[in-house]
């Protein structure tokens, strides 16, 4: 079975919102919610969504086999990682002193309880949940048509530290800066919800199907204009 777009099933994640906005942006693409690593193999281009915790998620991918056909996706092809998909593609998260994927180096750690109150002393919550501004941090075929400070939709209560700044493709605030998106070669991944988070977060998705990689991402400005 051959089929554009892959979204890995490992039995955690709002697949349905995921799928149904992908095939909203690309009607004419053939989209998989599928836990089969051949299927996953052999799209052409494949979304790792997720939510819950690092250790489960982790479980659940080495008990269904796809340890190995998502580090070859994330390798070889136009790989989206959305949340806990972000994550785990990361070396190590403190949540349950997990060994994650080990794809970008980097570890993932809690918003931490002595620095979460806001200028005026307020206690923030955690999890971070809700809208924020994503500020962007580098030129990006995936920014394109997205204004810098566009609200996306958050739910988390862990954020990646990575080793290398240079990945670092978008970043937020709460209270203090936190990466909220990543970028290395043929790799795409935000903490944020796309299938969550309206016009914007739509915009991302049409992006990602049309997104070759390595074909002229540097022609992509910061102010949304179309790649030469």
């Amino acid at each position: 079975m051959s089929v554009d777009i892959a979204v890995i099933d490992y039995g955690m994640g709002n697949l349905r919102s995921v799928s149904k906005a992908i095939e909203h942006v690309a009607p004419s693409a053939s989209v998989a919610v599928t836990s089969d690593p051949a299927v996953i193999a052999a799209a052409a281009r494949v979304v790792f969504p997720g939510q819950g915790a690092a250790p489960d998620c982790m479980r659940e991918i080495d008990a269904r086999g796809l340890r190995q056909v998502i580090v070859d996706a994330a390798r070889s092809k136009p790989f989206l990682g959305i949340c806990m998909g972000m994550q785990v593609l990361f070396d190590h998260s403190e949540e349950g002193d997990t060994a994650c994927l080990g794809i970008l180096p980097g570890t993932v750690q809690r918003f931490p309880h002595e620095a979460m109150h806001d200028a005026a002393g307020n206690k923030l919550k955690v999890p971070h949940m809700g809208w924020n501004n994503v500020h962007q941090a580098m030129p990006h075929p995936l920014w394109v048509g997205i204004e810098e400070g566009e609200r996306f939709y958050f739910v988390h209560s862990y954020f990646v530290q990575p080793t290398t700044p240079e990945v670092i493709a978008g970043f937020s605030h709460y209270p203090f800066p936190f990466t909220c998106a990543v970028a290395s070669g043929n790799i795409f991944a935000v903490q944020f919800h796309p299938e969550k988070s309206q016009n914007a977060g739509l915009t991302l998705l049409g992006n990602f199907v049309t997104w070759n990689p390595g074909e002229h991402d540097s022609a992509c400005d910061m102010s949304g204009a179309a790649c030469a």
